[in-house]
């Protein structure tokens, strides 16, 4: 055979591998196809057909007046289908810790019985279970903040509520820096009710929080989420809004006139974060918000004032708002209060509670016993009417109704606060934590986490974040001393 006719043959060869490798290259795809199809039938047809024979046997049971269960029994397929939606469900449970939650949850689905899939996850999440710890009470800390800014230039801007702003909020960008360090260094939200307990006869008794290692609990709080008339045009959320899919967030006033709607405070960026970041709230509990009720809650005008006018309570800004709306009757009032009630029961199904920051802002030990329950009926009856019961106070100014030790019968102010059914009770402390725990009490410090603290006290806050990391430059310097 000569060189032309040995080229020839190697180039046969060549062109018979290749055509061997696109075959197999062909049938490769076509394989994928078939799996890619069969996968879009079960995520897409599968569903739709198990629907619709749910509707056929529930019309077959009316049709027949009821029916044996193996009349209504579903599908193979539908079983399945209901299994992998109930271990989904179980698996976001875990995922803030309530293992016993899932475990409840899974053993009560039909499918349980026959679903060795979710008998094992029953197994599993009672060993996570017991990887877990309780974790010491009296080390849990409480951080609270006041109402976020978003836009730093109008808060910022040289008017007589800059040094305020300065000493005492949080701007957006810092709120989240901090979040996301506590999130990085494994703190996890719970609620002072994961804490303590409080039974129907008046009696506190301890709870019990069990993480697994590296997971540090925290309580979370944020005080007067009023959105005040003071604050208007200063770079503030107007309120609390529902938007299109029923998610609590803040509408915001641009300086076009119009209205935006985001995550431009404490309540919404949390909802968010914790949407993406689950394990960042035990069982799905949040924080705790504090309100007082003199211009309303939430933002909405909710307060008793604005339906009475009555002229001997009226405030300058109350006086300025109804000048700027002289429409503004008890229907529009009315209006304010179903808004409010609809936004709290959206906070409360996501995992939010809330308390009296009392009504007018008071200092109780300041005003004395009379005043102090004249300020708790206005409470009661204008806002623990809309956001529902609460057995939490935390007093304004960081006040208290007693001194370090114990509180006792003798305590006029504690008799009465707990015969109103307040059982928790919350100051500010500059100690990391602080939590005390009596027969019918429980009370524990926050920690304010605002400019004043981060600029004059950066070490008192070193084991959430580092304030170097998080400080707003368009904050002004040096914030004002208190």
């Amino acid at each position: 055979m000569d060189d032309r006719e040995l080229i020839t043959v190697e180039r046969q060869e060549k062109r018979r591998k290749q055509e061997l490798i696109l075959k197999s290259v062909i049938a490769l795809l076509i394989l994928i196809a078939i799996f890619l199809s069969v996968i879009l039938v079960r995520e897409a047809v599968i569903p739709e057909i198990s629907a619709r024979l749910e509707e056929r046997g529930r019309a077959k049971e009316d049709a027949q007046g009821g029916g044996s269960p193996a009349d209504s029994a579903e599908p193979e397929t539908a079983v399945q289908t209901n299994a992998s939606a109930g271990l989904a469900q179980a698996e976001f449970m875990v995922s803030q810790y309530d293992y016993d939650g899932a475990v409840r949850y899974l053993q009560a689905q039909p499918e349980y019985a026959s679903s060795q899939e979710m008998q094992d996850a029953v197994t599993h999440y009672q060993q996570l279970k017991d990887t877990c710890s309780s974790y010491p009470l009296d080390q849990i800390t409480h951080v609270f903040f006041h109402t976020m800014i978003r836009d730093t230039a109008k808060a910022f801007d040289g008017d007589e509520d800059e040094g305020g702003y300065n000493q005492v909020m949080t701007t957006m960008s810092e709120f989240a820096a901090i979040m996301e360090s506590l999130y990085e260094k494994g703190y996890v939200m719970v609620s002072l009710h994961d804490m303590c307990t409080v039974n129907e006869d008046g009696t506190v008794s301890r709870g019990e929080i069990l993480l697994p290692p590296g997971r540090t609990p925290f309580v979370l709080s944020q005080d007067d989420v009023s959105y005040y008339h003071y604050m208007d045009g200063d770079g503030f959320a107007q309120k609390l809004v529902l938007d299109e899919n029923g998610d609590v967030k803040n509408s915001y006033l641009e300086d076009d006139g119009s209205v935006s709607v985001g995550d431009y405070d404490l309540v919404p960026w949390i909802d968010t974060f914790v949407k993406a970041h689950p394990d960042f709230a035990y069982h799905g509990h949040k924080g705790v918000i504090a309100l007082t009720g003199y211009e309303g809650i939430l933002g909405y005008r909710t307060d008793e004032v604005y339906r009475t006018k009555e002229e001997s309570r009226v405030t300058k800004y109350q006086r300025a708002f109804f000048d700027a709306h002289p429409d503004f009757d008890e229907a529009a009032w009315q209006n304010e209060v179903n808004q409010a009630k609809a936004v709290a029961d959206a906070m409360k199904a996501e995992g939010w509670e809330f308390a009296s920051h009392t009504w007018g802002h008071i200092s109780p030990s300041d005003r004395g016993l009379e005043s102090t329950m004249t300020d708790t009926e206005r409470w009661l009856n204008n806002v623990g009417s809309i956001v529902g019961d609460t057995d939490i106070i935390i007093f304004a100014f960081g006040a208290d109704i007693g001194g370090w030790e114990p509180y006792t019968s003798d305590n006029e102010l504690f008799r009465y606060f707990k015969e109103k059914g307040f059982s928790i009770f919350c100051n500010v402390d500059s100690s990391r934590c602080w939590v005390q725990f009596g027969d019918t009490f429980m009370r524990q410090g926050r920690r304010n986490l605002d400019g004043y603290r981060m600029y004059y006290n950066p070490e008192m806050v070193e084991d959430l974040f580092d304030v170097d990391s998080v400080w707003d430059s368009a904050r002004p310097e040096p914030v004002p001393e208190m």
